[in-house]
């Protein structure tokens, strides 16, 4: 690069042919002293060795020759001045390239260095040939480092030494010589030609601002070095990290065309704190939605506060998102669990409120609440210290009174909890190495459609994803894996949880999940269980299994479609309701499970895979369509495919309506269910009244009431085997279980008839 060439940049002063009276024995600034006329100076039109060529006799200290002309300074641009010398007579000066620097206003650039090396004439008449190379960078080589400040410069020699002594002087020479410090043909521009000094304590933002400015499209190169950049800095070309940078935590970094973690770790030599500034750029600047780890691997040794990472926003909701990467849990204290014990009240009339804490400020917020009357996945939302109290995700369902509480606060590879609100984030193609130290994911206390995909959680010490509030409003999992750290444990031993949910509408689609707890536990309703495979088996001889997913609301409008639900089962409660009794709401309705693969391996026969438990009296079932399933075992049958869990209270069957169990297949169950269910009944000897056994059919143990139709399959007949035409009527619940149906025959009868029977009531 030669910008006389490039830039048509005039830097050869004027020969000394012209006239002297363009030569300064002062700076070389405007009204300063010439050497036109001048008692000690003149021009020798025939030297031997320049031809034409100055001479002066040095009379003065530092005797000075400046160009009166201005020679252009910019950016990135080095300039090299060369002058010949050669002694004539007399003592025998030293020799130095100088000049001075002027600002865009004219005015002098003080606290520069204006002189190159001094180098001493030794003889007369020999030719000695000076140079020195100023420039704005601080680079190998450059003499005279002016920085960004000076626009030009007046540029000549010092004669120094005694004085007496005379010289001549060949014409001064200016040449741009960028190209000695730059690559050939390169596509990058350096920081340090534009003034970055990287001496970790000069604040280098001007400098990087200058070099973007110039890049035109080029690649900006941090070079080695620690720079200090004291400020928010946004880069709009390319950049690539050989140095790295110093930042206040509330200074950002903004990569308009470099926004990925590897130029991050590369800026901050340090992959944490990379990905921390990464972050914080991806929430505080809108040319990029998604922050891409391109398939690093990043060791956290303690959580990501994502919140404090960010600094200035509490509440977001534009679309961002972290994909593509793995993150790796390290072992160290920051993973530890924080345990609190308090002694707390609970009042149901303040349904989500501990109160009269007793060393509240020691709670964490975010820290699970376990206790007596407690259900699960409750967890601390919010903290009054001046009030002594705290705020729960969700009510308690038995806890009325004083008791002493635990709280435990997980740690997450990202936590998210410091915002108050989050929206629309993604994560997606990242794996969570977490190895038994930590937890994965943390929400937000509110916010929507937070989504994860495409993802692996692999091994979280207690979470794969907690909700805390309802950040979990919408959210949407898919296409993940989720592995237990606790495999080798029998099932009833594990207590590690792949996610809970607190609010309506989760999206649960194509997931994988290995022998956790629990799958999910989920509060709320409108949720959707699409294509996932979820097992919790173990290798215990008739072990017990424990539920795949627990779901905490009575009326839950929510459906499982084309699921693989292995060695658990599904859990329908109402442990999240201060009043768990049956009062004026709407009962356990709203589920439908269609078109899943239900197995069990070894399972002891008392194994269900659909439970429903009541902490409450008076539920009853209002609305369950169980159709198109398959039910199979392997190594040993199974009683019943469901049943209702009477550990605090048992449904009202007197009630039940709107429930279908049909159209499924069951291998290794010893009695099916249906509903309706068809009965064939045999009565052998005449009677009157024909009992009709329907008890092990009806599903959870239900009451038989309703028949929907009777129809004689053959002849019905008299004792005489005399034909009969009249038409029974049906008594319903029947029975001290209430589960028995009688036809009652006009006079008595023997035959073959068919019973349709409910046990629910007709709509």
């Amino acid at each position: 690069m030669n910008k006389a060439i490039t830039d048509g940049l005039v830097l050869m002063p004027t020969p000394f042919a012209a006239g002297l009276d363009q030569w300064s024995s002062g700076d070389g600034t405007p009204g300063s002293a010439t050497y036109q006329g001048a008692a000690n100076a003149a021009f020798v039109p025939a030297d031997q060795d320049f031809g034409g060529a100055l001479e002066l006799q040095k009379t003065d200290a530092v005797q000075k020759l400046r160009f009166m002309g201005e020679t252009p300074l910019q950016p990135g641009c080095y300039l090299r001045i060369r002058v010949r010398i050669k002694a004539i007579s007399g003592n025998l000066p030293s020799v130095r390239i100088a000049g001075w620097a002027g600002d865009a206003g004219g005015a002098h650039v003080a606290g520069l260095i204006e002189t190159g090396p001094t180098i001493a004439l030794t003889q007369p008449g020999e030719v000695v040939t000076i140079s020195a190379i100023v420039g704005t960078g601080a680079r190998a080589g450059v003499d005279m480092v002016w920085g960004l400040a000076p626009i030009f410069g007046h540029f000549g020699l010092d004669l120094t030494g005694p004085n007496g002594g005379v010289v001549r002087i060949d014409d001064v020479e200016i040449e741009d010589v960028t190209a000695v410090f730059h690559r050939k043909m390169m596509d990058w521009v350096d920081v340090r030609d534009y003034g970055a000094l990287g001496d970790g304590v000069t604040d280098d933002r001007a400098a990087f601002l200058a070099a973007d400015a110039a890049a035109a499209g080029r690649q900006v190169l941090v070079s080695a070095g620690v720079y200090r950049i004291a400020d928010t800095l946004t880069v709009d070309s390319p950049v690539r990290f050989e140095g790295i940078l110093t930042m206040p935590d509330a200074a950002r970094l903004q990569l308009t065309r470099s926004f990925d973690f590897p130029t991050y770790a590369a800026a901050f030599g340090d992959e944490v704190l990379g990905l921390r500034k990464a972050v914080q750029a991806l929430f505080n600047f809108t040319d990029h939605s998604i922050l891409d780890l391109k398939g690093r691997r990043i060791q956290l040794t303690g959580p990501l506060d994502v919140h404090a990472a960010v600094g200035n926003i509490d509440s977001f909701a534009i679309r961002r998102g972290i994909a593509n990467g793995q993150l790796d849990l390290e072992p160290g204290a920051g993973w530890n669990t924080v345990t609190v014990t308090s002694q707390a009240t609970y009042a149901p009339a303040q349904r989500l409120q501990l109160s009269g804490v007793a060393n509240v400020a020691q709670v964490p917020v975010g820290a699970l609440v376990t206790g007596t009357g407690v259900g699960r996945e409750v967890y601390v939302t919010a903290r009054n210290i001046g009030a002594g109290t705290l705020t729960l995700s969700q009510p308690l369902h038995d806890a009325e009174g004083t008791q002493v509480f635990t709280f435990r606060r997980f740690q997450y590879a990202l936590d998210f909890s410091g915002f108050s609100a989050l929206s629309s984030f993604e994560i997606t193609g990242v794996e969570f190495l977490c190895n038994g130290v930590g937890s994965a994911i943390i929400l937000a206390p509110d916010g929507l459609t937070f989504r994860v995909a495409d993802c692996v959680i692999s091994k979280p010490r207690d979470r794969g994803i907690t909700s805390t509030g309802v950040g979990c409003q919408g959210i949407l999992i898919d296409r993940c894996q989720f592995l237990s750290n606790e495999q080798p444990l029998p099932a009833q031993a594990r207590s590690s949880i792949a996610f809970n949910v607190n609010a309506n509408d989760a999206k649960v689609r194509n997931n994988r999940a290995v022998r956790f707890a629990h799958f999910g536990v989920l509060n709320g309703t409108g949720h959707m269980f699409v294509g996932n495979h979820f097992f919790q088996g173990d290798e215990e001889p008739a072990g017990v299994r424990v539920a795949g997913v627990v779901l905490t609301q009575t009326n839950v409008k929510t459906t499982f479609t084309g699921n693989y639900i292995d060695n658990s089962f599904i859990e329908w409660t109402n442990e999240h309701d201060e009043a768990p009794a049956m009062v004026n709401e709407f009962s356990f309705g709203g589920l439908t499970i269609t078109g899943n693969l239900f197995t069990a391996n070894g399972v002891a026969p008392w194994f269900r895979w659909l439970v429903i438990k009541p902490f409450g009296p008076d539920h009853f079932i209002q609305g369950l369509n169980v159709s198109g399933n398959v039910f199979r075992t392997i190594n040993g049958p199974v009683d019943r495919v469901e049943q209702v869990d009477t550990t605090f209270a048992n449904l009202d069957f007197a009630r039940t309506r709107n429930l279908v169990v049909q159209g499924n297949a069951f291998n290794g169950v010893n009695q099916t269910i249906a509903n309706p269910v068809v009965l064939r009944h045999d009565q052998v000897t005449a009677a009157a009244t024909w009992t009709v056994q329907a008890a092990p059919f009806l599903p959870f143990g239900g009451f038989a009431r309703t028949v929907e139709a009777i129809v004689a399959e053959g002849p019905v007949t008299g004792a005489a085997g005399e034909a009969r035409g009249d038409m029974p009527f049906a008594r319903v619940e029947q029975g001290a279980g209430r589960n028995l149906i009688t036809l009652n025959w006009a006079n008595p009868s023997k035959g073959r008839v068919n019973v349709t029977v409910r046990a629910d009531s007709p709509i």
